[in-house]
């Protein structure tokens, strides 16, 4: 009788085990909600390129599956190892993904290193990826031209520079002081050395070329104002195309704003007005692209060039 009892005490306690973990089981599991520092973002190794002189550049993009820019400044949230390479990757991160914002270039003596790109997220953990070269699957070829010719455009900062394209063709100094408050007139001379069959009624006439600025690092935001000359530019349906990230993300979609210029083919000037509302050190970014020609897009990693120019803002 006394085991009788026991065996029955034992078997009830097992049904009040299992009924509490169907119960739990059974309870709503809520997402946490996102935290004030928000969601990471994620560095991206797009890929290598083999420089005619033997040397190597490493092509890096960027995720922010935010629906917000993010900052992360220069320093332990934000920097590259080995230091020599540290500098010009951005600071400021609007949501989206970013295809070949920037490039570093290691010597032909160095060329089987690797280059880490750190960044941190309010309390995250640090993300990093490494540029290296070596493996063919992650070989860029967009030196060469596209299957109908298209090439990296040249550019550069100024109405009379030396233009050349890359990743990271050119960063230069702005001409004379800028004062908080001021339009400062910003000009980037173009030019599209694509090689395309003449006979081929698609390339009768030259391709517009596209080009955006945007602030790449800075202490505030960039206003930027349209300059009467500019070419008033229609996203192309291409560079829309919505990819399964996050909500309201697109692949580095091309913005309708007054950032967004359209220069006609085959060369010529984009020029747009910017004003700084804090004094401080700023880097601007304009992508030149050729994405109005058919074998150009970020999606197969071709066709467009990085020039950056320096201001300094005074009080």
């Amino acid at each position: 009788m006394q085991q009788l009892g026991k065996a029955l005490g034992m078997l009830s306690l097992l049904l009040l085990t299992l009924a509490s973990v169907s119960i739990h089981a059974q309870q709503p599991r809520f997402l946490s909600l996102t935290p004030p520092e928000g969601v990471p973002i994620v560095p991206i190794f797009e890929g290598w390129i083999a420089n005619s002189d033997g040397s190597r550049s490493f092509s890096y993009g960027f995720l922010n599956r935010n629906e917000v820019t993010v900052e992360l400044p220069l320093g332990e949230a934000n920097f590259m190892e080995p230091a020599e390479y540290n500098g010009m990757q951005p600071t400021r991160f609007p949501p989206g993904r970013y295809t070949g914002v920037f490039s570093v270039t290691v010597p032909v003596e160095k060329s089987d290193i690797d280059v880490w790109w750190n960044l941190k997220t309010g309390d995250q953990e640090v993300g990093k990826i490494p540029g290296r070269a070596g493996r063919a699957a992650y070989e860029l070829d967009f030196i060469l031209p596209r299957p109908q010719g298209s090439l990296q455009p040249f550019a550069g900062f100024g109405e009379s520079s030396d233009i050349s394209p890359g990743l990271l063709a050119s960063v230069r100094d702005y001409p004379g002081s800028v004062k908080v408050g001021s339009q400062v007139l910003l000009t980037v001379r173009v030019k599209d050395p694509s090689l395309r069959d003449s006979n081929d009624p698609r390339f009768t006439e030259a391709f517009p070329l596209g080009v955006t600025f945007n602030e790449y690092q800075g202490a505030a935001t960039v206003a930027f104002t349209r300059h009467p000359d500019n070419v008033v530019d229609t996203p192309s349906e291409k560079l829309n195309e919505p990819v399964s990230l996050c909500k309201g993300c697109t692949m580095q979609a091309k913005p309708d704003g007054p950032n967004v210029v359209s220069v006609p083919g085959p060369e010529g000037l984009a020029q747009v007005y910017a004003s700084f509302s804090e004094p401080g050190s700023y880097v601007i970014h304009a992508r030149v692209d050729n994405f109005a020609a058919p074998d150009s897009t970020q999606n197969n990693q071709c066709c467009w060039t990085n020039v950056f120019q320096k201001i300094t803002v005074t009080p």
